[in-house]
This record gives structure tokens, C-alpha cells and sequence, in this order.
């Protein structure tokens, strides 16, 4: 027990023993460290101190340099700022001068100034006595002479124009004369049409005189019934084995003439068959205008065309303007205008559509109040033609003003087809008034001594008095009168006006 308790005791004294000896072996530690600590941190204030003493003197180094480089740039600065201020001596002692230069011709000018309105002075009293003297001279005064010098200047300007005026018109004339001549001439050779002249009353021949009274029938029932289905009147008159259909529809009169011979052939007349005959050839005929319209079309070539469109150009083979038979006349337009668009750089496609269905409306016109022209832009727009196409049917008669190329070709080219010789035939009456309107208008104006319309109107040859009209007058009167022509007269094609100034130097050898 006892070595138990001195063991205890010697292990607890051992404890003590070495936790002291720890301490002060830790103390002697800390001691030592901190040592070695004040020592390096005074190394490292030492090191500190001797660099910032380094970088002051290097900052005084810089501080040096900069302020004797600022120095050397103050002092350029005040050797430019010196030189400018010599300069600006030496400008203001220029101004200086200049200044007493420009004072110098100021005073120069205002003495020439005052000389010379001393001498515009003495010129206006002397270019007054002179006017004074002139006048007196001469007994004008100066308005009556200034009128007589603008007289006698405005003559001078004026004959100068109207002789350039002339001359102008004579050069313009010549190559308008060429141009057209071969453009026409390149189209009219490209084209051949034939012209079928009818009239508004068809004749239909009967095998012998015999056949009047069955196609009169009981107490007239058959013509009656012949005339109620087809609207056209049947004259029977003296006319030997012929009557005759009257009506202003040629569609209704070519139905009415196929029908009479239809019945003539077979034999049986009497209204039902009369009625049944006239209802199938009014079914024919439609199939034949059908039948006419593709064929003008395809000869035109023309493509794309509402089916309407096709049988209302089919319905115009049946009519005729001034005897001209419409259809023919309307492919000899489209095949104009076609060729004048091509050689003008226009379109040809709307020129030839325009052209074909330029006369359209009269194929309804009997039907449908107003111009034909507009009626077949009407028709033409709502059955899906362009616009370009519309308008130039629409403008071919002037009901509305040209707009386009196209235009101005398709009524061109149907003047070309309508004012062709042979083309159309007029009314002697007709014919006789449009002469006598043509002279009339010649006429109408001062210095014409008689005149003649020649060449079936186509041409008014006018002779004047020479004493009145001098040659440049003669030029302004042909103009003058084609103006009034184109205002008051209707007339196909053109006209050509012929002014004719004859002047006769007479004297005697005695």
C-alpha cells in the first residue's frame, strides 16, 4: 500500500515536474521569438526608410527635370507670343497704310462723282436741246417718234418670225412627209383586205312571180307573220320575181333573208312553219357570227377573247358604215394599227386588240343609247379588257382625249381604213354639203378671192388676192383655215389646204 501511495505521490510530482518544465521551456520560446521578431521588424523599418528616402530623392530628380522643361516650354511660349506681336504690328501698321490708300480714293471718287453728274447734266440739257431741235426738224414729238420706231421694229420682228415660222413649218412638214410616207407605206404593203359594199335593204330573188301571192298568203297573214317574227319590213312591190327586206337591224334583215329562202326552197308557208323556220335560222345565224368572230380573230391574231366578245364581232359581219362592211373594216384596223405599233416601238398587242374591237359598240348600238365608242369600252371593260385597251377604244372618235400610244395608232389607223379611196361610199347630198361646208369656211376669211374643194373633199385649193396677202400672210392663212376646219367641219381622213398667191407684172412696149 505504502509502495502503491509512493508510486501515486513520485507519478504525481513527475507530472508537475514536466508540466513546469514545459512552461518554462515555452517561455524561454516565446522569448526568443519575440526577439527574433523585434529584430526583423527593425530590419524592415530600416529597409523602409531607406526607400522612402530613395523615392524622395528621385521625386525631387523629377521634380527638377519637369520644372526645367516647363521652364524651356514657357520660354518658347514667350518667344511665339513675341514673334505674334511683331506680326500683329506689322499687319495693323499695313491696315494702317490701306486705310489711308482707300481714304485717298474715296476722296478720289467723290470727285469724279461730282464731275461726272456735272457732265450728266450738261449732257441732259444738251440731249434737250437736241430733242428740242429734232422735233422742231422733223414736227414729231418724241411719243409720235417712239411710236413710229416700234411700228416700224415690231413689222421688222414680225416678218422675221412668220418668215422663220415658214421655214420651221416647211422643215418639219418635209420629215413628218417622209417618216409617214414610209411608215404607211411599210404598213399598207403588210395588209390586203377586201371591202364587200352593202346596203340596208336586201333583195331576195324568187323563182317566178308566182311565189308573191303564197308568200303574201290569206288576206296577208304570211307576211305578217313573216315580218312580226323577224322585225324587218317585206316590201312586194312591181319588181319582177324579187322582194325586197327593209330594217335597220342587219342581224334581224340577214334572219329574215335566210328564212324567205329557206321557205321559198321548201315550199310550205304558213305561219307555224313560218315561225319554226325563223327560230332555227336565228340559231344558225348565231353559230355563223360565232363562227365569223373566231375567224376575224384567228386572221388577226388576236387571242384570249371572251366568248361574247367573239359573237358581237361575228354580229358586226352583218353590218355596214357609209357601205363599208364593219367587220372587214374592223380586221383592216387591227392589222394597221398592229404594224404602226410595231413600227413606232408601241405595243402591238393593245394596238391590234384596240384595233379589232374598235367598232364593237356598234355591234349593240341600236340597242344601247350613246356613241358606239363608248358603249364598246363599256362592253370591252366588263368583259376584261385592260385599261390601256378600253381607252383607246374609247378615244378613237375624240369622246375622249388620247392618253396613250395606242390610242392615237388605233384612231390613226382607222382614219387610214375609213379615208381610203374606195373604202366608203356617201349620199350625193351628203357629199354635195360637205364640199360646199369646205368652201364656205375658205371663204369666210379677208383677201380669199375663190377657192375650190377638190379631190372629194379631200383637198380645198384657195386663191387669194396678192395686193392683201402677201406670201408669209398666205402661210398664216392656211394655217388659219385648217384651224377653223378642224373646229366646225366633221370629215374623214385629212384635209389638205392649198394656199395659191399669183402675182402678174404687166407693162407695154411702145
Amino acid at each position: 500500500m505504502i509502495y502503491v501511495l509512493i508510486a501515486l505521490g513520485s507519478a504525481v510530482l513527475g507530472g508537475a515536474l514536466a508540466a513546469l518544465l514545459t512552461r518554462l521551456y515555452l517561455q524561454s520560446s516565446a522569448t526568443s521569438m519575440i526577439g527574433q521578431a523585434r529584430l526583423e521588424a527593425q530590419r524592415i523599418i530600416d529597409e523602409s526608410e531607406a526607400q522612402r528616402r530613395e523615392t524622395v530623392l528621385e521625386a525631387k530628380d523629377e521634380a527638377i527635370r519637369v520644372r526645367s522643361e516647363m521652364d524651356r516650354e514657357v520660354a518658347g511660349r514667350r518667344r511665339d507670343i513675341e514673334r505674334i506681336e511683331r506680326r500683329i504690328e506689322q499687319k495693323e501698321e499695313q491696315l494702317d497704310r490701306k486705310n489711308e490708300q482707300v481714304d485717298r480714293r474715296d476722296r478720289n471718287l467723290q470727285r469724279r462723282e461730282k464731275e461726272l453728274d456735272e457732265r450728266e447734266a450738261e449732257l441732259q440739257t444738251f440731249q434737250a436741246r437736241q430733242e428740242e431741235e429734232l422735233q422742231r426738224v422733223a414736227m414729231l414729238t418724241t411719243d409720235q417718234a417712239r411710236d413710229v420706231l416700234l411700228r416700224r421694229t415690231e413689222d421688222d420682228i414680225r416678218d422675221i418670225l412668220n418668215r422663220r415660222v415658214h421655214e420651221l413649218e416647211q422643215e418639219a412638214k418635209a420629215e413628218a412627209d417622209r417618216r409617214s410616207r414610209k411608215i404607211l407605206a411599210t404598213t399598207i404593203q403588210r395588209i390586203a383586205t377586201d371591202y364587200i359594199a352593202e346596203s340596208t335593204v336586201s333583195v331576195v330573188p324568187l323563182p317566178s312571180d308566182d311565189m308573191k301571192g303564197r308568200i303574201i298568203g290569206r288576206e296577208g297573214r304570211n307576211i305578217r307573220a313573216l315580218e312580226q317574227a323577224t322585225g324587218c319590213d317585206l316590201i312586194v312591190d312591181d319588181t319582177p320575181e324579187a322582194v325586197t327586206l327593209s330594217g335597220f337591224d342587219p342581224v334581224r334583215r340577214e334572219i329574215a333573208r335566210r328564212s324567205l329562202l329557206k321557205l321559198i326552197h321548201d315550199g310550205r308557208i304558213h305561219p307555224a312553219r313560218i315561225e319554226e323556220v325563223v327560230n332555227k335560222m336565228r340559231l344558225e345565224l348565231e353559230q355563223v357570227m360565232r363562227e365569223e368572230g373566231e375567224k376575224v380573230a384567228y386572221e388577226a391574231n388576236v387571242q384570249g377573247l371572251h366568248p361574247d366578245l367573239v359573237k358581237l364581232l361575228g354580229r358586226l359581219k352583218f353590218r355596214t358604215s357609209y357601205g363599208q362592211n364593219v367587220l372587214a373594216h374592223s380586221l383592216e384596223v387591227s392589222l394597221v394599227a398592229g404594224a404602226l405599233a410595231a413600227e413606232l416601238g408601241a405595243d402591238v398587242n393593245v394596238a391590234k386588240t384596240a384595233g379589232l374591237l374598235h367598232d364593237i359598240g356598234k355591234a349593240v348600238d341600236h340597242e344601247v343609247d350613246g356613241p358606239h365608242a363608248l358603249i364598246g369600252a363599256d362592253i370591252a371593260r366588263r368583259l376584261g379588257r385592260s385599261a390601256r385597251i378600253v381607252h383607246a377604244i374609247a378615244a378613237h372618235h375624240g369622246e375622249e382625249e388620247p392618253q396613250t400610244v395606242e390610242a392615237f395608232i388605233v384612231a390613226t389607223a382607222d382614219a387610214i381604213s375609213g379615208a381610203r379611196p374606195g373604202a366608203r361610199r356617201e349620199m350625193v347630198e351628203t357629199y354635195i354639203k360637205r364640199l360646199e361646208a369646205l368652201e364656205a369656211v375658205a371663204n369666210s376669211f379677208d383677201g380669199v378671192e375663190k377657192c375650190f374643194a377638190i379631190q372629194a373633199g379631200r383637198e380645198v385649193r384657195i386663191m387669194v388676192q396678192p395686193e392683201k396677202v402677201d406670201d408669209l400672210a398666205a402661210a398664216k392663212l392656211a394655217r388659219d383655215i385648217v384651224k377653223k376646219i378642224e373646229e366646225n367641219l366633221e370629215y374623214p381622213g385629212q384635209i389638205k389646204v392649198t394656199v395659191i398667191r399669183e402675182t402678174r407684172a404687166i407693162d407695154y412696149a411702145r
